[in-house]
């Protein structure tokens, strides 16, 4: 029993050192840019078929990355959707959709890689889909989708597919280039991510109730 309990502690351990060097390795050189060989190396394996055996293939890894993450992201968004109610205000809900990685990256306390990690897996064809199909199993991100939507209901559908592009854009990159500029040792607009975020809020806020051009 002893020894079972022992081997899953080593396995656990092991995963968690792989989870981190591949998120760092991802985020500063690219996901296609790293190989499995030199994610082993950088967790301390001796064993360079470590990741396969671990998580199979670089999907799964990746995946596995995302996941690590989610748990706190999802009970952060709970929390401050909780705090909002039936909120008619956009910036209620575009707070909620903003504020969780952030505030879940100035937790972590430095130095992180999970902005950088997302930007890097967002712009690859063959992985963003892992980031979709990861943000549509959550059900508070739903909610505040759903929420948002409420708050606009003169906005064309069409637009608001726009919009909310450009949302996601700015969601993904901005955190990623102030988690650059900390690692670059770079100076940031904002003293930290609870005023990063409000940056970025207000600027969705403005993005969502933007006049529309009148179109043909």
């Amino acid at each position: 029993m002893a020894s079972r309990t022992a081997r899953a502690e080593q396995v656990s351990a092991t995963r968690e050192l792989i989870l981190t060097a591949a998120e760092r390795l991802f985020a500063e050189r690219g996901v296609n840019a790293v190989s499995n060989r030199q994610v082993s190396e950088a967790a301390g394996q001796g064993n360079n078929t470590a990741v396969g055996y671990h998580f199979g293939t670089k999907a799964d890894l990746v995946r596995a990355i995302v996941r690590k993450h989610a748990t706190r992201i999802e009970e952060i968004r709970a929390r401050l959707l909780a705090g909002i109610g039936d909120s008619t205000d956009v910036r209620d809900w575009v707070d909620c959709l903003v504020r969780p990685v952030p505030e879940h990256l100035g937790a972590l306390g430095g130095p992180t890689w999970y902005a950088r990690f997302c930007a890097q897996v967002v712009t690859d064809p063959a992985l963003h889909e892992i980031l979709v199909e990861e943000s549509l199993v959550s059900p508070t991100l739903r909610q505040i989708i759903d929420g948002l939507t409420r708050c606009l209901p003169d906005l064309p559908q069409e637009v608001r597919a726009e919009r909310a592009e450009m949302a996601r854009h700015l969601i993904v990159h901005m955190p990623a280039e102030r988690e650059r500029a900390i690692a670059e040792n770079r100076a940031t607009p904002r003293a930290n991510w609870d005023d990063a975020a409000s940056g970025l809020a207000d600027a969705l806020v403005g993005l969502w109730l933007a006049p529309i051009s009148s179109r043909p």
